[in-house]
């Protein structure tokens, strides 16, 4: 049923307990409530591999994200977290860094999808989540449903906003820009549903040192991750660098760019 966004919000507040309590629903629940996909093409699944054996954190995703997407400043589609292992007998003392590419997982069991209360939020039959911005009513529910941490409400459009796989270059035969501008060549983006396109030979080269985040949510994620210490399965949040730069120097960054 197509309901405006003025009488929705009139309607929010009736809403709300609704809403969280299928935010905390079991994944399987989820899955159960989850509208029909539409869109896209049913013979393909595409996914992406992110080889952490490559990737220096040298952000140029994040930028080649923002260029493409005209995220607003401070918010991000994909961003590289950096976290740092610290000397437990001296905290001050830094013994390690690790870098952790992060965005929408396009799960196959997206928690994201079923609590939208406008349907605004849906799985395309080619297993890309995607956001209609002409239904969203901004009510965030997708964002806290999210389980990675990859959803924010645009302060320009008041809409829900989110990694996409760059589904727009996709159609036109083209890769997501932050495959395509990796400098590092980490990023591998494809169809799995094809055995020999290369994200599928290389997961079945990694074999079992291929990892996803936060496993134990049941919703069976397509942001496969090599080279990723077990430890780090579970952090999905975490500041960026050019977030820290940010504010830092200001939203201008001047001297960080200096």
């Amino acid at each position: 049923m197509d309901i405006s966004r003025r009488s929705f919000l009139t309607k929010s507040g009736a809403l709300t307990c609704g809403a969280v309590s299928c935010a905390v629903a079991a994944p399987a629940d989820a899955a159960a409530l989850a509208p029909e996909r539409h869109g896209g093409d049913p013979s393909k699944r595409y996914a992406m591999a992110i080889d952490l054996r490559r990737c220096i954190g040298c952000q140029a995703c994040t930028v080649a994200c923002t260029m493409e997407n005209q995220t607003p400043i401070g918010d991000f589609r994909t961003i590289v977290t950096q976290y740092d292992v610290v000397d437990v007998d001296d905290e001050t003392q830094t013994v390690a860094s690790f870098t952790l590419p992060r965005l929408c997982n396009h799960c196959d069991n997206p928690p994201c999808v079923p609590v939208c209360p406008v349907q605004a939020t849906f799985q395309r039959e080619d297993g890309i989540v995607v956001v209609d911005a002409d239904k969203c009513v901004g009510c965030a529910y997708c964002v806290q449903a999210c389980p990675y941490d990859a959803r924010f409400i645009n302060p320009k459009t008041n809409t829900a906003d989110k990694c996409t796989f760059c589904v727009h270059r996709v159609e036109a035969g083209l890769l997501p820009a932050c495959v395509e501008t990796c400098t590092g060549g980490a990023r591998i983006f494809g169809d799995v549903n094809d055995p020999e396109s290369e994200i599928s030979k290389l997961l079945a080269e990694a074999g079992d040192a291929v990892k996803v985040l936060r496993p134990e949510m049941g919703t069976d994620p397509h942001v496969y991750y090599i080279g990723l210490e077990t430890a780090f399965e579970g952090k999905v949040e975490g500041q960026g660098i050019l977030q820290t730069l940010q504010e830092k120097f200001g939203t201008g960054n001047e001297e960080a760019r200096s």
